[in-house]
Parts: C-alpha cells; structure tokens; sequence
C-alpha cells in the first residue's frame, strides 16, 4: 500500500499548501468578467453544451463589482468557516480566465495580488487560450521551491500561481459533441507548456458526457496519467437547466453514464487505482445549487459526505490511488 499524506488512501489535495508553506491558503472565486471564444464567436455561440456558468460560482463572486470588493466579501464568506486562514488564493474562475491581452491580464492579475490577504492566483481557463507570451509572464511572478529555502515567507516563496484547464475529456468526438470547440492535442500543448515553466498545473475532467462509457473513463487514465499535471479535479455529469444538453438528454438519455452514488464512488476509485500515484486528486465530485439541476439522484449530499463515503469505500476495498498504474 502507498503511503499518502494524512492517512488517506490517495494523495489528496487537501493539506498539500499547509505542507507548503505551513498554513492553509483559501480559494477566493473571482469573476473578472471574461468571456470565452465558444461564446463570443471567435470560435461559436452558445458554449459549450453542459454550460451554465451561473451555475458554478457562489453569490459573493459577480462581475461588475472591483476585483478587491470580491476578495473582501469573500474573505468575510469564508471566515465563518475558516476563522484560522489568513491568507487566500484569488480564483479567476468564470469563464476563460486567459482570455484577452496580456496587458489587461497583467492589470487583473497584479490588481488581486497588490490585496494584503492574497498570496496567490488559480486561473481556470481553456487549453485554447494560452500561448507563450502568457505563460512566460505568468511564470516571472511564480515562486520556486528551490530558492524558499524551506521558509513560507522567505523572499521568492509567493505568489503561488496555478493554471486549471478545463480539459473535460481526452476523446476529440466527445469534445466535439459537447461544442467545445478544441481538441484534445490542444489540451496536451498547454499542458506540457505551463509544467515546462515550473507552474502548477490542474485539469477538469467531467466523467458520463455522452457516448463515453466506463470502459471509455477507465482508459483514459493512461492519457491522464501521461499528462504532466500536479492536479485533477473529477466532476460528475450534472445535467444543467437551460443548457442544450438538458434538450439533448431529454431525448437520447441511453446514451448517457448516469450512476447512483455507490456505483459512481466505485467508479472513481476505479479511475484513482489506474491514475499516477504523485497526482494530487483535488475533487472527486462537483457542487451545483438544486435549482440549476433538473435532478438531484444522490439527494443534497455535500462534497465533505462524499469524501467520507470514499473513504470508506477504499478501506472496504483494501484499495488506494496507483494501485494499478503502470508507467
């Protein structure tokens, strides 16, 4: 059995900056009013089809307030829960976060590190826009852990800058089908050129879009597995109201994995047995408010209740992450 941090059965995300630098940093969602290329025209209209990005950021978090009100309404959000954390990670999260000059990038970006709390940027984008020039940037304001000389504080140990991807699957027809506009050799490209700069790098990856199978999601462990990531993010399949894959499953719902929980809990760790075991697994499973669902088959059980169940699940199974991974 591998030994992962905390005692758990795969190498959670979880403690990973406490292990850095000593404390728990906290993710604080931004909208800094991007918009994407599948919307705009550039490349379509309309998104992508399981879209709805109302759906996925929490009230405090809205375009047109200043990038410093978000961040203080956050920080306030979040101190009820974790009155201890004192400092945050500004999330550029809605829509494509890389998605314009870098001029305007830099401004964003410097805007949210000049706050007195942040100590770091996650920026969620798509494999499609990022080039070089971004990355570069990008890569002059990260930390290295080399030069720390193990202090948190040390000069050079921030910011922590993290790009996530939403990379969503590794087959190019299911990216097609779901309009999403690139494929997946573009997803390689970005990859590979944001871990060549030293930068931490996490990808999405939505399990039971149309026409995959388990077979399918298994598979792909090996391209995941391959990819020099630090990070991933697992979602199942919510079927959003409003989004053309709602009218899409409306008709063809045999062609959709839909699980219960038990059955989905056993198919990720199925995928944890066949992913590499240095992975970092940040989430197992994605949060959307009821009323932006058209069902909810597990019931209102949070992301904290499915952890707990997957725990249980690997102890039950004697099992844990790598288990069968083969370079």
């Amino acid at each position: 059995m591998i030994d992962f941090p905390e005692g758990k059965r795969y190498n959670s995300f979880a403690g990973l900056y406490r292990r850095r630098f000593g404390e728990r940093l906290q993710k604080l969602v931004l909208d800094a009013g991007f918009s994407c290329p599948n919307r705009d025209g550039t490349l379509g209209t309309g998104g992508c089809t399981y879209c709805d990005n109302a759906a996925f950021h929490p009230g405090y978090s809205t375009a047109g307030k200043s990038l410093w009100d978000q961040i203080d309404e956050g920080i306030e959000f979040h101190r009820r829960r974790y009155p201890r954390v004192k400092h945050y990670l500004a999330y550029f999260q809605s829509y494509s976060n890389t998605y314009g000059p870098l001029d305007k990038l830099r401004k964003l970006y410097e805007d949210a590190l000049s706050h007195p709390s942040v100590v770091g940027l996650v920026i969620g984008t798509r494999p499609d826009c990022i080039d070089e020039e971004k990355l570069d940037y990008l890569a002059s304001l990260h930390y290295h852990p080399e030069r720390s000389e193990g202090s948190r504080r040390s000069e050079g140990s921030f910011p922590v800058i993290t790009i996530e991807y939403g990379i969503e699957s590794c087959y190019d027809s299911t990216l097609e089908r779901i309009n999403r506009g690139h494929d997946f050799e573009c997803a390689r490209r970005a990859v590979e050129m944001t871990a060549s700069r030293g930068l931490d790098v996490g990808a999405h990856f939505i399990l039971g879009l149309p026409g995959e199978t388990r077979e399918m999601l298994l598979d792909q462990c090996a391209v995941i597995s391959s990819l020099p990531l630090t990070s991933v993010k697992l979602h199942q399949l919510q079927i959003v109201k409003g989004t053309k894959m709602e009218v899409e499953y409306s008709k063809n719902p045999e062609e959709f994995l839909r699980l219960s929980l038990d059955d989905y809990l056993d198919l990720v760790i199925d995928i944890l047995e066949r992913l590499r075991p240095d992975l970092y697994i940040e989430r197992v499973a994605g949060e959307v408010p009821p009323r932006f669902v058209s069902e909810t088959p597990w019931g209102l059980i949070r992301n904290d209740g499915i952890l707990r169940l997957l725990d249980q699940r690997l102890e039950e199974r004697d099992t844990c992450q790598g288990r069968l991974y083969r370079p």
